[in-house]
């Protein structure tokens, strides 16, 4: 299930088996109706939930950051997450066990200057990951944190585009990681912290 929020013309997966759900992640509404679509068909259970939505906004000093601004880095790292995970652990717990992976970022184990919100942000996504990790242990529910350094993406590059690229990670290598975390493959693996960095 790929839930995206607004229905993009054209935009269907190549790959079968895949299902497109109209949700916004940060509304339980939404994040109810991309979890319906999850656990829809009783043949196949739910089984791994990947929380990919976040974002990044420069700032200034911490003093110079408004309160609004930094709550926003929250909001759109943290809250997705929070409510995606809530909302599919019961149907994890009762598939018998599963995996959560969470994208949390090397900001929230090294900050940089003018990030503080996001560092922030991503550092909670961290913790909560590693909550959820001890709370459903016994429940044979995993939880696995990724932390990219920066990834190459268009927006990335057109924001820096004086950097290295080379040195960054590309989508294409953190997947493998992520569905290794989601796979039965990692089955003896909770609570970890897995850097994908590249060379950055």
């Amino acid at each position: 299930v790929v839930p995206e929020r607004k229905a993009r013309p054209g935009s269907e997966p190549a790959a079968s088996g895949l299902l497109r759900v109209v949700a916004d992640l940060a509304d339980p509404t939404g994040v109810a109706r991309a979890v319906e679509a999850a656990v829809g068909e009783p043949a196949a259970p739910l089984r791994a939930v990947v929380n990919l939505v976040g974002g990044y906004a420069s700032g200034g000093l911490v003093h110079e950051t408004p309160v609004e601004e930094f709550e926003r880095m929250l909001t759109v790292n943290l809250r997705p997450t929070y409510l995606v995970t809530q909302a599919a652990l019961p149907h994890l717990v009762a598939a018998g066990g599963g995996a959560v992976v969470c994208v949390s970022a090397r900001a929230a184990v090294a900050p940089f200057r003018g990030a503080a919100g996001y560092s922030t942000a991503k550092a909670a996504v961290l913790a909560f990951a590693n909550a959820v990790a001890v709370e459903y242990r016994s429940h044979n529910v995993r939880c696995n944190t990724v932390l990219p350094s920066v990834i190459d993406t268009p927006a990335n590059r057109a924001a820096q585009p004086d950097a290295d690229h080379s040195r960054w990670v590309t989508p294409d290598e953190i997947a493998p990681v992520i569905r290794f975390l989601a796979s039965a493959e990692s089955a003896p693996t909770s609570g970890a912290t897995v850097p994908v960095y590249g060379r950055a």
